[in-house]
């Protein structure tokens, strides 16, 4: 499977379960959608996206959250490895990213660990929004840090 963006297809399990076919052969709907990374690429070029992510980067970055190290890259990922669960007040659990969607992330772990207790900082963005949550091992109590509408 090739991308358009770089990206290292071959290791996704969720991908090949999926039968994607990469997304260089399906256009830049690996999923069935237009992927925003690749379209931004084919409309742009390569130096502009690499532009735009480092304006992400650094937009991330200046909302200099508690205990969050300083982000140096984002990189491509399905929507069902980001698509965490969070609580609402009414108790119910949301989800609130989509499966079949590209987005750009990170994960760090929070500067404050103290070695008993492990959280990490999830980073997921896209051209619309950038959300950070904080959660436990394999996202368990995840708990959104911000929403932001770019």
């Amino acid at each position: 499977m090739e991308s358009i963006c770089g990206a290292d297809c071959s290791n996704c399990g969720y991908g090949k379960n999926c039968g994607c076919k990469g997304c260089k052969e399906t256009n830049g709907c690996p999923f069935g959608k237009q992927c925003f990374i690749a379209k931004y690429i084919l409309t742009g070029g390569k130096e502009n996206y690499e532009v735009f992510k480092k304006q992400l980067v650094d937009e991330i970055n200046d909302l200099k959250i508690p205990g969050m190290p300083k982000i140096t890259d984002l990189n491509p990922l399905n929507g069902t490895f980001v698509n965490l669960s969070y609580p609402l007040p009414n108790g119910k659990n949301v989800e609130f990213l989509d499966n079949n969607e590209i987005y750009l992330g990170n994960q760090v772990e929070c500067e404050f660990n103290d070695g008993e207790i492990i959280r990490c900082f999830g980073i997921v963005a896209n051209m619309n929004f950038i959300l950070v949550s904080e959660y436990g091992a394999n996202g368990a109590d995840s708990e959104i840090v911000i929403f932001k509408r770019r």
